[in-house]
């Protein structure tokens, strides 16, 4: 397969039951009002593999998640994914319902994806470090 030929293939995507059922209510939610971005997050909910929350691996982006990432426009960036109403760019928390929320939404460190930018060009990205969530940590502290 040639390198464009594998990068158009979106990659293999798991997402955990809790955050696949709140996703899917905020899909539906905005489909009225913003029916690009319901059917972006709904075609990613569809491809994924859901697991149970406790299955999701460390390395994998959920809601919460903090991720560092290379995009083809420029330098690394570290995002934190979250809900809408938690957004705030100058803090580095990224919507889900952003092209690039959705983009990032299930991958795992060292996988690429390509991704469609609102103005209509097409990106790359590549996944280099998934930060645990805060339950994930809390959960891991209960468990020590």
């Amino acid at each position: 397969m040639t390198e464009n030929a594998r990068l158009r293939r979106k990659p293999s995507i798991q997402i955990s039951k809790t955050d696949h059922a709140r996703l899917s209510a905020l899909a539906e939610t905005v489909a009225e009002r913003n029916p690009e971005v319901s059917e972006e997050l709904f075609a990613e909910l569809d491809r994924a593999r859901i697991v149970s929350d406790s299955a999701v691996g460390a390395n994998v982006v959920r809601m919460g998640s903090t991720v560092r990432f290379k995009p083809d426009t420029g330098e690394e960036k570290t995002v934190t994914l979250v809900f809408p109403g938690e957004a705030d760019i100058a803090q580095g928390k990224i919507s889900i319902l952003t092209p690039i929320g959705t983009a990032l939404l299930g991958l795992s460190a060292g996988q690429s994806m390509m991704w469609t930018a609102r103005d209509g060009r097409r990106h790359q990205l590549d996944v280099l470090d998934v930060a645990a969530t805060t339950a994930e940590q809390e959960s891991a502290k209960e468990r020590a």
